[in-house]
């Protein structure tokens, strides 16, 4: 299987304490993907993302799966997602506290940037863009009950 490397770049230089939203560019091997941080509405998600990004953590980081309703179990709720993160044998930040959708008013529709995670406060290097609307990921989803 092809591994898609990429970096994130800050387009943008601003103090994120200070700024609503931080444009960031994901330059992978197949062109850029442009972001916004939404520091307003997730600042320890976006402060964890970011600290990845400016510590150069996602310097020829890999695009590690693509979830698609056809390689998910039968009884899973199916979902469909790019997730990417930095390479293996890069050292991971600790995992940060969990805000939840239902609080950051945030949701996983299409495009979305979040923070992958195996339960509760285990966000750490791992992201994922959303394939259209997610709503089974958002806080009393589906997949989040």
């Amino acid at each position: 299987m092809t591994k898609t490397l990429f970096s994130v770049m800050l387009a943008c230089i601003a103090a994120p304490a200070q700024t609503a939203r931080v444009a960031v560019v994901i330059e992978t091997s197949l062109g850029s993907i442009e972001a916004e941080i939404a520091m307003d509405k997730a600042p320890l998600t976006g402060a964890n993302f970011l600290r990845y990004v400016d510590a150069g953590r996602y310097e020829n980081a890999r695009i590690n799966r693509t979830v698609k309703p056809d390689n998910q179990p039968n009884n899973a709720v199916k979902i469909e997602v790019i997730q990417a993160g930095p390479d293996p044998k890069v050292a991971a930040f600790p995992p940060i506290v969990l805000e939840r959708t239902s609080l950051t008013g945030l949701l996983h529709t299409n495009g979305a940037l979040s923070m992958a995670r195996v339960g509760p406060d285990t966000g750490s290097s791992e992201f994922f863009i959303c394939i259209g609307d997610q709503p089974a990921l958002d806080f009393g989803g589906k997949r989040n009950p």
